[in-house]
């Protein structure tokens, strides 16, 4: 699985080993629990019902790499995940320094693979490609739009959010 992620000093893109130990497969939660990620003005908010419960800023997708818009759901949370770089096969583990930071929640999987300039380089990601929230040591990458689609957030709301969220939750991404 690719995770298009990237800032300027961050490595370009990333890969999630298959689900470890780490990973979290839970009971489906009630339907009124959702997110709706506000890509414009770079805004998460955890709803229940029509009631916001939280909001977190975000960093999202650079230009030719956005974050995906449309309804999804998440698919997979893994705690601790393994940063891949797609293209170099370098491994970086949990810890302070992997650009995944401490959580990893995935929501939407598209398997035709990406193309493009990063801005730094050229990519060539083949395979699928996953894009999801995840923390970031990059705090100043939060608020801007910077990944390879996917959506940053401060460690420690990243956290917050993991404990907040099930495989199943609705996403809703908003232009």
């Amino acid at each position: 699985m690719v995770l298009p992620s990237i800032a300027a000093s961050a490595p370009p893109s990333a890969v999630v080993t298959p689900p470890e130990p780490g990973t979290t497969e839970v009971e489906p939660i009630p339907p009124s629990v959702k997110l709706v990620l506000d890509r414009r003005h770079r805004l998460l908010k955890v709803m229940e019902g029509e009631r916001e419960l939280r909001r977190f800023p975000v960093g999202v997708g650079m230009p030719g790499w956005e974050t995906p818009v449309g309804s999804f759901s998440v698919i997979e949370k893994t705690a601790d995940p393994i940063w891949e770089h797609p293209a170099k096969g370098l491994r970086i583990p949990p810890g302070p320094t992997n650009p995944l930071g401490s959580r990893w929640i995935g929501f939407h999987r598209d398997c035709k693979g990406r193309r493009g300039f990063n801005g730094q380089e050229h990519l060539e990601v083949k395979g699928c490609v996953t894009s999801g929230f995840h923390g970031t040591p990059n705090r100043r990458s939060v608020g801007g739009a910077v990944s390879h689609g996917c959506v940053r957030l401060f460690d420690e709301d990243v956290r917050v959010l993991f404990d907040l969220v099930q495989v199943g939750t609705p996403v809703t991404v908003l232009p």
